[in-house]
């Protein structure tokens, strides 16, 4: 539709008029594009609010049909954007002038188009997102608009531009309102949360505002357990693993996703995020219901995510609870109540992963330098070993029992008691199908044996037993020497 007979039957004379005379333009079109390079600048959303000009827009936008008006319509959205983009009294009237209203049709025309007009959405969802940072009456008035079927129908685009300003604009309403957090956490607001995982499942995202609102969710305020169970609808791509105990469990890509995103988010902010009780044993037990695709799944050779939900789940999983117990411990701690890290330890982890080592075939390089008739051959048949199902496998199992022993006695304890000093030893070599393994052993072997004399005796006559290569000793800075009156071994500091 062309330009001029668009305007003669949709846009009033008073909204150009008052366009084009801010603009010193005779078109609308022109006056669009020059006043969007006036708003980009504070001063110019200044003298453009002084003007008058937002409610002018909002009248425009309200007036234009869509499709027919889109070129426009996209205008008036950009211009809608940058007026309200940190100009409180621009924010002020986009409420008192129904600027919501407006939008709203905006997204429910977008959605009616057949083809999916997902960068005209886009621009609107900015408009509410630099509306909803005006503050929290704002962002109860956009809540009261858009929560929960506007959010959900949003949810529901598969797009990637649609669900970046989506996440930022129910960030900023919920962060600092724990009423409103509730409601997108519960009944209906799951489905929301749902939709979005899965749509940054499908398609990515490419702004933070993903991870800022899972973070605030789960890690934060502990709401992991619903959505997770939220995202367990069995469909054709769910991931079947046995438990032994509680018959077959299905986990969807949906969850593996979401642990990906949770395990991400926690080690970009470890220091940052305490991780609450029972975030810790709700993932704990993620772990041990997904430890059977160990027995139904084949090796893959690459790292996570490795495309396998069963193997992805199990995996992020463990580099969870890994970097949950690399957080600050009873060391660090002035208190004397128990830590996530405790309540792990408490609810069997090492013990658990210690087994799990345990079932694994050995690396490479000591498989290949064993000698005969070493302890391994007695005791554990090559037949029933297991390989890594993932690339670091090996390395994140190691990690946490490394993580476990950073100055807890009696975690070095049980693992001495589960015999598995030498077992740790093993792992401070390299192995290409575990990055960084010789690094995470030694780190292992030294929280293993820092303050511990009885491990420290037990690895220094595992050396003159044979049990272990010198190597492996000092690769760690230390050396074997034994007392002449004695005849006892003991570890000494060569560093």
């Amino acid at each position: 539709m062309e330009d001029a007979s668009l305007l003669e039957l949709c846009v009033s004379e008073d909204v150009i008029q008052t366009l084009c005379s801010a603009s010193n333009s005779s078109t609308l079109e022109k006056s669009l594009e020059l006043l969007i390079e006036v708003s980009r600048t504070a001063d110019g959303r200044a003298d453009l609010a002084s003007k008058n000009i937002l409610p002018m827009v909002i009248q425009l936008i309200q007036s234009l049909p869509y499709p027919s008006g889109r070129q426009f319509l996209v205008l008036s959205l950009r211009l809608l954007r940058n007026l309200c983009a940190g100009e409180i009294s621009n924010q002020n009237l986009f409420l008192q002038k129904n600027g919501f209203g407006a939008v709203l049709n905006v997204f429910r025309s977008a959605r009616l188009c057949s083809a999916g007009d997902h960068g005209f959405v886009h621009i609107g969802l900015q408009v509410v997102a630099n509306v909803s940072l005006a503050g929290e009456e704002h962002q109860r008035l956009i809540w009261h608009e858009l929560f929960p079927q506007e959010f959900l129908a949003l949810a529901k685009i598969q797009s990637r531009e649609v669900c970046d300003p989506l996440c930022m604009v129910i960030y900023t309403c919920c962060d600092g309102n724990p009423e409103l957090l509730t409601e997108i956490c519960n009944g209906c607001g799951l489905p929301i949360l749902r939709e979005i995982v899965r749509t940054t499942a499908a398609v990515g995202f490419g702004e933070d505002w993903l991870k800022l609102l899972l973070s605030r969710i789960f890690l934060e305020q502990l709401h992991t357990p619903p959505l997770f169970s939220e995202l367990s609808l069995v469909g054709p791509s769910a991931a079947k693993v046995q438990d032994f105990e509680d018959g077959d469990i299905f986990f969807s890509p949906e969850q593996a996703f979401l642990l990906r995103m949770i395990s991400e988010i926690l080690n970009e902010r470890i220091e940052e995020i305490t991780v609450p009780n029972d975030f810790a044993l709700f993932v704990l037990e993620i772990f041990k219901s997904s430890i059977g695709v160990i027995n139904s799944e084949s090796r893959t050779k690459s790292g996570l995510p490795t495309g396998s939900t069963a193997i992805d789940v199990l995996g992020y999983s463990l580099t969870i609870l890994r970097d949950i117990c690399a957080q600050k411990g009873p060391r660090d701690s002035e208190e004397s109540l128990a830590d996530a890290v405790d309540t792990l330890i408490s609810s069997g982890l090492v013990g658990l992963l210690l087994r799990l080592l345990q079932d694994l075939e050995l690396p490479a390089m000591i498989r290949k330098t064993m000698k005969q008739g070493a302890n391994q051959e007695g005791t554990r048949s090559s037949f029933t070993l297991k390989p890594c199902l993932y690339k670091g496998f090996r390395r994140d199992i190691v990690a946490v029992i490394g993580n476990c022993a950073y100055g807890r006695k009696h975690v070095q304890d049980e693992i001495r008691q589960k015999n598995g000093i030498l077992l740790l030893l093993q792992q401070c070599v390299t192995d290409e199908d575990n990055p960084f393994l010789r690094e995470w052993g030694i780190w292992s072997v030294r929280n293993l044996l820092e303050g511990n004399a009885e491990n420290q005796r037990v690895v220094a006559e595992l050396e003159l037993q044979g049990s272990v290569d010198t190597p492996e000793i000092s690769g760690l800075g230390l050396r074997v020497e034994v007392d002449p009156s004695s005849r006892r071994a003991k570890l000494v500091n060569i560093s």
